[in-house]
């Protein structure tokens, strides 16, 4: 579909249906925009190109998130040996989601997605089909809320065994950095040692050409929601204290195991939780 159609499945008080705002672009419909997908309106993609005019390598970016995620997962999954995976701003589903890469090389293992986007929970069938013998659910929950999210999960994950928390590009809608710092600890001091997080966030950073954020962000915070920040390096790095960086360490997310690629301006780490 061009547009979205009203989402069908609602509760019975239209309340999700209530949240949808289809006057204002929202991030899960304009990042899926930029990675090429159909779920998305109008204003989201008239801003989705306005952002793209200040930063015309925003739709790489998108790309090289994507491709992050699938190089991180594979190897978690597998030489890493991980079969837990609570993945934190899900977005719309596209193509090699968390699910379909970890269960390409552990059919066991058990996927919980995070969400707390109206058409993402629309789409939440889609994020569902997993493997008959891992498992895959999904959560309404905001990231600003870890412990809620946390309870949630339990109820798919044993948090007594090591589980990857991924957080590609979610970090940069807490714009508080102590808050961010807090949500991540919660997140981390939940999980065993053996676990993982892996962390995308967009930087101004002028060495990954991280300039053409400002004007973008601008922008995008006067016309779009949620509103979003940037970081540097020293703070990107605060929020992997205590965990050990698998190698490269913090790179551009499109060089993280991928040395010849082009730099984009949005930081990507794995850290091991001792």
């Amino acid at each position: 579909m061009t547009d979205l159609d009203p989402p069908h499945d609602l509760d019975a008080s239209g309340t999700l249906h209530d949240r949808i705002r289809t006057d204002i672009a929202h991030n899960a419909r304009v990042w899926n925009y930029w990675l090429g997908g159909k779920d998305n309106y109008p204003v989201d993609r008239e801003v989705g190109d306005r952002v793209t005019a200040f930063h015309p390598s925003i739709g790489a970016v998108a790309r090289a998130d994507r491709a992050f995620l699938g190089r991180a997962v594979t190897h978690l999954a597998g030489e890493a040996g991980v079969r837990q995976f609570l993945d934190i701003g899900t977005g719309l589903p596209t193509a090699d989601n968390t699910h379909e890469v970890a269960q390409r090389v552990a059919p066991d293992a058990r996927i919980v997605y995070v969400d707390n986007d109206p058409i993402v929970l629309t789409h939440a069938r889609a994020l569902l089909t997993g493997t008959a013998e891992g498992t895959t659910e999904y959560v309404d929950a905001d990231a600003h809320d870890p412990r809620r999210i946390l309870a949630a999960a339990a109820r798919t994950l044993d948090f007594s065994r090591p589980v990857a928390v991924l957080m590609l590009g979610i970090l940069n809608f807490v714009l508080d950095t102590d808050e961010a710092r807090s949500i991540v600890r919660t997140l981390m001091d939940a999980v065993p040692s053996g676990s993982h997080l892996v962390l995308t966030h967009p930087t101004y950073d002028a060495d990954l050409g991280g300039e053409a954020n400002v004007a973008a962000m601008e922008f995008w915070n006067a016309h779009a929601t949620p509103p979003i920040t940037a970081r540097g390096r020293a703070e990107f790095a605060s929020f992997l204290e205590g965990l050990d960086l698998l190698e490269p360490g913090i790179v551009s997310c499109a060089r993280w195991r991928a040395p010849e690629a082009a730099e984009v301006a949005q930081f990507g780490a794995v850290g091991r939780k001792p």
